[in-house]
């Protein structure tokens, strides 16, 4: 049955659409809500309930909801209980950690004023508040195009076909996406939303931005031992088991009753495609400072994301004809102190006080400019100006004068308003980076104990991801022919270690090795839409409902 045989969608109109259930998207269904309790608002959802896709440290920055929800704190339901007592930050070595005294940090740095838990709960809890409102939330329902109206401004989205198979057709059990029809669209679907790089393509919202950056962030949550356990430390570190040219580093959070979360990030811009972020995770685990906390514990999940982290400069525009960008869709992580919640709700809290306004003078479907004019100025434009060099400089000059270098930055922006660096640029997209196999020796990285490092595929098991296995892959390679003859040939294979998940394998058989691509693994980290040398893989989403289930992450 080709697209034109299939029967016509049915619609249903809003006053805002949203796109991702994620903080960004419920911030702003709520801030509407807050500023008009009228407004029809939807948010549609592709994990299979509210915070199944939802990962993050996660050190929380309160910014954000003391705005949205001011007495956020006296709420017994809100799963934020555990705020920084601790807050501590180390050079790794191979043997040793060095601890940097906290003076040396800058102000922005601090973290004592910041809360621990697992963003999936809190992103439940703000559906719960924004479902009390009036917002009607549609999970999983994965957002699959977006619907243009004859003078091409967004006017909505449609949700994904139900029951296609793996041949294309539809099944017994097919059923047609529906369309949400709005006066405007906010897209808040995370790091390298797949509407959201169309539209950017589509209304060319980054001519004027440097490139997009990335980075691959892994967790685990672990119940340790009782007497192991302080609530409220937090620890960051650099270094050891990267190498001084690899950005990246980890974090160590001791949160609830007993629970310890523990992640590393890499920098997706590194060089050496015999690299694998998961392995380098794993041995991190195994520093003699490290490896005593988990002995004896349970892990109890495991899950990664592709995070945003050019910041300032990389933001691309925000508004276009029918609806806006907000949260880590247009990039707002703030990469040196690793948070990125607060802007996200910030930005779909600005971006919802100027929907509200618009909609109360009878606009619909133009374009948001204000909210485009007024980001920079605003909280989050402030928060991110002030680390705008930490990424580049730590790219260009390597981890240890990098580094300092980025602190110093920081340091010259918060005491005197002004960087000598002025604003340095990106230089070029992270699939740009990989240096050709040849000029780097393989790694053999150590088998796993299955105590204190696991494999990808037990890990990929506590992630609960599931996908409808007949049904179309929905990780697209453009060319096969030049996966072999490049991504093979030329890099060895980067794909089978940059992703967290064992999705992608190539097989050895006698007429060639063949590319194979294990869909029903996949986390949604969206690495490889990133990562591929030559931006070969499209990263598309699968039937709604499909992917990761986490339940605390």
């Amino acid at each position: 049955m080709s697209t034109e045989e299939l029967p016509p969608r049915e619609s249903m109109e809003f006053d805002v659409v949203i796109v991702g259930a994620g903080p960004s998207g419920l911030s702003a269904a709520i801030r509407l809500k807050q500023l008009n309790a009228d407004l029809n608002v939807v948010v549609v959802e592709k994990g299979s309930e509210v915070g199944a896709h939802i990962l993050s440290g996660a050190v929380i920055d309160p910014a954000g909801l003391d705005k949205l929800i001011p007495d956020w704190r006296e709420d017994a339901d809100c799963p934020l209980k555990t705020q920084v007592k601790d807050d501590r930050f180390y050079w790794m070595t191979g043997g040793g950690a060095i601890k940097l005294p906290n003076f040396m940090m800058p102000p922005l740095m601090d973290n004592h004023h910041c809360y621990i838990g697992s963003l999936g709960n809190v992103c439940r809890w703000l559906a719960r508040k924004a479902e009390a409102l009036g917002v009607e939330i549609y999970p999983g329902f994965a957002a699959a195009e977006v619907l243009y109206d004859e003078g091409g401004k967004v006017r909505g989205i449609a949700t994904g076909d139900m029951g296609i198979g793996r041949d294309g057709k539809p099944k017994d059990s097919f059923t047609r996406g529906m369309e949400l029809l709005g006066k405007y669209t906010l897209f808040a679907e995370g790091a390298r939303g797949s509407l959201t790089k169309q539209l950017i393509n589509k209304f060319a919202l980054d001519a004027k931005a440097e490139p997009p950056k990335f980075g691959i962030g892994l967790k685990e949550v672990w119940q340790i031992d009782p007497a192991k356990h302080q609530k409220g430390l937090i620890q960051h570190s650099f270094g050891w088991p990267l190498d001084m040219k690899t950005g990246g580093g980890s974090f160590l959070y001791h949160y609830d009753d007993n629970l310890v979360a523990v992640g590393f990030v890499v920098h997706l811009n590194y060089d050496d495609p015999y690299l694998s972020p998961f392995d380098e995770f794993q041995r991190f685990k195994t520093h003699p400072s490290i490896r005593g906390t988990f002995e004896g514990a349970k892990r109890l999940a495991y899950g990664a994301r592709a995070i945003t982290e050019g910041g300032y400069q990389s933001v691309p525009k925000l508004s276009f004809p029918g609806g806006a960008l907000i949260g880590c869709a247009a990039g707002f992580v703030n990469v040196p102190r690793i948070k990125g919640v607060h802007n996200a709700m910030g930005t779909g809290m600005l971006a919802a006080e100027h929907v509200a306004a618009a909609i109360a003078a009878d606009r619909a479907n133009d374009e948001l400019v204000e909210y485009e004019n007024a980001w920079r100025t605003s909280s989050v434009g402030k928060d991110l100006f002030l680390v705008r060099n930490v990424k580049p400089l730590w790219s260009k000059f390597g981890t240890v004068l990098g580094v300092a270098l980025g602190g110093f930055d920081m340091w010259c922006n918060t005491l005197f308003g002004g960087s000598l660096f002025g604003t340095q640029s990106h230089l070029k997209p992270d699939r740009a980076t990989l240096d050709p196999a040849k000029s780097h020796a393989p790694r053999n990285y150590p088998k796993p104990d299955g105590k204190i490092t696991f494999d990808k595929l037990s890990s990929v098991f506590l992630s609960n991801t599931n996908h409808e296995e007949d049904q179309p892959i929905h990780l697209k390679v453009a060319d096969m022919n030049l996966q072999k003859a490049s991504e093979h040939d030329v890099f060895a294979g980067p794909s089978n270690r940059y992703c967290p998940a064992g999705v992608y394998e190539w097989i050895e058989e006698g007429a060639g090795p063949r590319f194979q691509i294990n869909a029903q693994n996949c986390v949604h980290c969206k690495t490889c839409d990133v990562k591929d040398p030559n931006g070969n893989i499209t990263w598309v989403p699968p039937e709604g409902g499909g992917g990761p289930n986490y339940e605390a992450m």
